[in-house]
Protein backbone atom coordinates (compact mmCIF):
# COMPACT_ATOMS: atom_id res chain seq x y z
CA UNK A 1 0.00 0.00 0.00
CA UNK A 2 0.78 3.70 -0.89
CA UNK A 3 0.25 6.70 0.65
CA UNK A 4 -0.39 9.77 -2.48
CA UNK A 5 -1.00 12.97 -1.18
CA UNK A 6 -2.61 15.48 -3.47
CA UNK A 7 -1.85 19.14 -3.42
CA UNK A 8 -4.19 20.70 -6.01
CA UNK A 9 -6.10 23.76 -7.28
CA UNK A 10 -9.92 23.93 -6.19
CA UNK A 11 -10.91 24.25 -9.58
CA UNK A 12 -9.35 20.23 -10.17
CA UNK A 13 -11.06 18.67 -6.68
CA UNK A 14 -14.54 17.28 -8.00
CA UNK A 15 -12.59 15.69 -11.35
CA UNK A 16 -9.95 14.09 -8.89
CA UNK A 17 -12.25 12.65 -6.66
CA UNK A 18 -14.78 11.71 -9.40
CA UNK A 19 -11.22 9.84 -10.92
CA UNK A 20 -10.67 8.21 -7.63
CA UNK A 21 -13.79 6.49 -8.08
CA UNK A 22 -13.43 5.33 -11.15
CA UNK A 23 -10.36 3.84 -10.32
CA UNK A 24 -11.91 1.97 -7.34
CA UNK A 25 -10.10 4.08 -4.70
CA UNK A 26 -13.10 4.64 -1.99
CA UNK A 27 -10.91 5.95 0.88
CA UNK A 28 -9.77 9.30 1.24
CA UNK A 29 -9.53 12.46 3.18
CA UNK A 30 -9.66 15.88 1.85
CA UNK A 31 -8.90 19.22 3.07
CA UNK A 32 -9.79 22.52 1.73
CA UNK A 33 -9.15 25.99 1.59
CA UNK A 34 -5.04 24.94 1.73
CA UNK A 35 -2.78 28.15 1.44
CA UNK A 36 0.23 27.12 -0.13
CA UNK A 37 3.05 28.20 -2.90
CA UNK A 38 4.17 25.73 -5.59
CA UNK A 39 7.89 25.02 -5.35
CA UNK A 40 8.35 25.94 -9.31
CA UNK A 41 6.91 28.53 -10.72
CA UNK A 42 3.65 28.29 -8.59
CA UNK A 43 1.30 31.42 -8.06
CA UNK A 44 0.93 31.65 -4.26
CA UNK A 45 -2.70 30.31 -3.36
CA UNK A 46 -3.68 32.20 -0.16
CA UNK A 47 -7.35 33.80 0.15
CA UNK A 48 -6.53 36.73 0.25
CA UNK A 49 -7.28 39.69 -1.90
CA UNK A 50 -4.13 39.73 -3.85
CA UNK A 51 -3.82 36.17 -4.02
CA UNK A 52 -7.53 35.19 -3.92
CA UNK A 53 -7.20 31.30 -4.50
CA UNK A 54 -7.01 28.41 -2.57
CA UNK A 55 -5.49 24.92 -3.03
CA UNK A 56 -6.78 21.50 -1.70
CA UNK A 57 -5.42 18.20 -0.65
CA UNK A 58 -6.50 14.98 -0.58
CA UNK A 59 -4.70 11.75 1.34
CA UNK A 60 -5.73 8.37 0.21
CA UNK A 61 -4.15 5.13 0.54
CA UNK A 62 -3.75 3.09 -2.54
CA UNK A 63 -3.18 -0.48 -3.42
CA UNK A 64 0.35 -0.63 -4.97
CA UNK A 65 -1.00 -1.78 -8.72
CA UNK A 66 -3.37 1.61 -8.99
CA UNK A 67 -0.32 4.05 -7.93
CA UNK A 68 0.81 4.39 -11.67
CA UNK A 69 -2.76 4.90 -13.30
CA UNK A 70 -3.73 7.58 -10.87
CA UNK A 71 -0.15 9.50 -11.02
CA UNK A 72 -0.63 8.99 -14.74
CA UNK A 73 -4.34 10.69 -14.44
CA UNK A 74 -2.68 13.64 -12.54
CA UNK A 75 -0.09 14.25 -14.91
CA UNK A 76 -2.37 14.27 -17.84
CA UNK A 77 -4.87 16.76 -15.97
CA UNK A 78 -1.88 18.86 -15.11
CA UNK A 79 -0.75 19.10 -18.47
CA UNK A 80 -3.86 20.07 -19.56
CA UNK A 81 -4.16 22.99 -17.09
CA UNK A 82 -0.92 23.56 -16.05
CA UNK A 83 -1.10 26.98 -14.55
CA UNK A 84 -3.63 25.77 -11.60
CA UNK A 85 -1.10 23.51 -9.51
CA UNK A 86 -1.20 19.95 -8.80
CA UNK A 87 0.86 17.82 -7.13
CA UNK A 88 1.21 14.07 -5.98
CA UNK A 89 3.28 12.70 -3.63
CA UNK A 90 3.62 8.82 -2.73
CA UNK A 91 4.85 7.33 0.55
CA UNK A 92 5.15 4.12 1.57
CA UNK A 93 2.75 2.35 4.02
CA UNK A 94 4.44 0.31 6.86
CA UNK A 95 1.42 -0.58 8.57
CA UNK A 96 -2.13 -0.33 8.93
CA UNK A 97 -4.85 -1.40 11.15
Amino acid sequence: MKAVMITLDQAHYEQIVANLSSLNIHGFTAWKSVRGRGSKNGEPHYGTHAWPAFNNAILSIVENDKVKLLLDYLRKLDNESPNLGLRAFVWNIEDMM
